[in-house]
């Protein structure tokens, strides 16, 4: 790509020279400094813009010599557009710098936040992958993590209300509460009420953050409106007019407005001396248990609301206990696999997709997923989507 500007040089130069004189084809060597900024650096594309403009001082000079109005108005007119091309690459390779440090931040901010699973953790072997719906992300609204306690491993699959970057806070929330708590608490259900008395704190506390700033925005909107009401009688002493309510502006009445927040997620608990996995559904979708015989979905009996939303009525938090046998698999994911859609808005048929690979691997069966989910979509995700498949080893 960096040799086709000096072959267009060298070939317009040529052509221009031997064709007749009311053809004039000079001006095109502004494409090669052109077509090299797309490709190269600033210094490459000075470089190619002085050889395009010494090409043009030798075509004036071989066809109508350099005094003539119409080459030096083709040399200066080069000289600007060159100019003009050298300076935006300048700029674009300093906006190319920033934005990759930015990424870098982001990239290490988003593995600090979501943690990769490790690939063995205990008795059991562990896979995930993490497809983010807005560009460039890597975390978004879903989440997943693991730990170990003195009898067995925890794990935590989550999907925070909305989805991308905006739902980042949330998700580090819940994933820090995970993190200090599951070996602190010796049953599921201790450990899901801790969680869900987590986010309900921190949610009561985004709360009064907005009623706060909500408060604050009423009163400036208060004290413009005296303020212009003053101004008002002071131009118009005798003329009376009415005040009509203002709306607060888009930013101010979202804060007001709070809206709802909750994070739907499942507990596992599974011991190493035992052929079991216990399991809390919180408004989560149901995990699926991948056997040589068939796929079975381990739908719990009262599955309790999503974290967050334990506030609103009591919650009691039911443990369902599932065979977990050497050589079975749990594939646990998040609603943005399952309610994924393709052109014709047809969602993802995951169990029946998951029963061709049932058998491969952890690793290798989410590459099929993953490949076959974005196929699916086609490349394009409308909502985070995670999946973690947990093997128990012999």
């Amino acid at each position: 790509m960096t040799a086709l500007p000096l072959a267009l040089i060298v070939l317009i130069t040529v052509v221009d020279v031997l064709s007749p004189a009311a053809v004039h084809l000079g001006p095109l060597l502004i494409v090669a400094p052109a077509l090299t900024a797309s490709v190269a650096g600033p210094r490459a594309t000075a470089g190619v813009a002085l050889l395009a403009l010494a090409a043009l001082t030798v075509i004036g000079a071989v066809r109508d010599g350099l005094t003539t109005i119409n080459i030096q108005s083709q040399l200066s007119a080069q000289v600007i557009v060159s100019a003009l091309i050298v300076g935006l690459r300048v700029l674009r390779e300093r906006h190319e710098r920033e934005l990759t440090r930015v990424r870098s931040v982001s990239e290490a901010a988003q593995r600090v936040l979501l943690r990769p699973l490790p690939e063995r953790i205990g008795p059991l072997h562990l896979a995930s992958v993490y497809l983010a719906a807005e560009a460039e992300a890597q975390v978004g609204g879903d989440l997943y993590a693991a730990a170990r306690t003195t009898t067995g491993t925890r794990l935590l699959v989550g999907d925070v209300r909305g989805k991308g970057l905006s739902s980042l806070g949330d998700a580090a929330l819940l994933l820090g509460a995970f993190r200090a708590a599951a070996h602190l608490h010796t049953d599921l259900p201790s450990l899901a009420a801790y969680l869900d008395g987590s986010v309900c704190w921190d949610l009561a506390q985004l709360a009064e953050a907005r009623r706060t700033e909500s408060r604050r925005a009423e009163t400036r909107q208060a004290e413009t409106r005296q303020a212009e009401s003053r101004s008002a009688e002071t131009r118009r002493p005798s003329a009376g007019r009415s005040e009509r309510p203002q709306r607060l502006p888009p930013s101010e009445r979202a804060a007001d407005e709070g809206g709802e927040s909750f994070i739907t997620a499942v507990l596992l608990d599974i011991p190493d001396d035992t052929e079991f996995v216990h399991l809390i559904d919180c408004g989560h979708p149901p995990p699926l248990l991948l056997r040589p015989e068939g796929v079975t979905t381990l739908s719990t009996r009262n599955p309790a609301p999503p974290l967050g939303l334990g506030e609103l009525a009591p919650v009691t938090y039911e443990v369902q206990t599932f065979p977990f046998r050497p050589g079975d698999r749990l594939l646990i994911y998040t609603d943005g696999v399952i309610e994924a859609r393709d052109a014709q808005h047809r969602f993802y048929p995951l169990t029946d997709r998951v029963t061709a690979w049932q058998t491969e691997r952890p690793a290798v069966l989410l590459n099929h997923l993953r490949r076959d989910l974005l196929t699916h979509v086609g490349h394009r995700l409308d909502d985070d989507a995670a999946m973690v498949v947990v093997e128990r080893l012999p």
